[in-house]
């Protein structure tokens, strides 16, 4: 697998010394060099590369403020001379930190996060399409997990994953779109009745107030999806 990078650092020692260590690396291939990070972000969106090495204190637009515009394929490695900065990087998601100077070695071992990340990745997009009468295949953190179909009570959807609650209470996040999952899920077997909800059909044992009830759990019924809900329950009125 052949990764496109950018490098962005306005130190221009340390943009050669990156650039020249993506020369070395095999496995990447740099598509974009940056002496700003506003001089990037007119063309990351577009042509958004696999894997971004960010450097953190730059004038006008610093490196934390860049990464939240970053489109969600790309995975961020920061390089940075202050240590401070390295909590401050998770929260947005970065890959991996940086500490400069930093070796080659030191940056091979970061790239090659990303390398497994991306790999792990197709991966999990291949097990999405493979989905057995029993059981579906979903990515959360860096293991790909098998779920069987009869354990799900529900998904909720929140703002950049799903959770998957099962009748153990188990429950596994997985950074995947409620259309995505809708997609895997048999449509005999799951209904859809909120933006944030889909529900396994025979796990309905009790209907409030246009609320679906799972013990102390109460899961509405959005106007969008109420008439399929409501022939959902004919349906299932007509066949006792």
């Amino acid at each position: 697998m052949i990764l496109t990078c950018f490098i962005i650092d306005d130190e221009p020692l340390a943009l050669a010394l990156l650039e020249s260590y993506v020369s070395k690396t095999p496995f990447l291939q740099l598509t974009g060099k940056y002496s700003s990070a506003i001089a990037a972000a007119a063309f990351i969106q577009d042509n958004p590369p696999d894997v971004l090495f960010l450097d953190i204190q730059m004038a006008e637009l610093n490196g934390l403020e860049f990464a939240r515009i970053v489109p969600d394929k790309t995975r961020i490695i920061f390089s940075t001379a202050f240590q401070q900065y390295a909590l401050d990087s998770y929260k947005v998601n970065a890959l991996d930190y940086l500490l400069k100077p930093f070796s080659y070695p030191e940056f091979l071992s970061a790239a090659n996060k990303a390398l497994q990340w991306h790999q792990l990745n197709e991966k999990a997009k291949g097990a999405s399409q493979q989905i057995t009468k029993e059981c579906i295949y979903v990515k959360s953190d860096y293991q790909l997990i098998q779920i069987e179909l009869q354990k799900i009570l529900y998904i909720e959807g929140l703002k950049d994953y799903l959770k998957i609650i099962m009748e153990n209470a188990e429950t596994v996040i997985t950074h995947i779109t409620m259309k995505a999952m809708e997609d895997m899920l048999p449509e005999n077997r799951f209904i859809r009745v909120h933006r944030s909800f889909i529900v396994q059909k025979n796990k309905i044992k009790v209907v409030e107030r246009n609320r679906i009830v799972f013990g102390k759990v109460y899961l509405p019924v959005s106007d969008s999806y109420k008439n399929t809900f409501q022939q959902f329950l004919d349906e299932v009125m007509s066949s006792k």
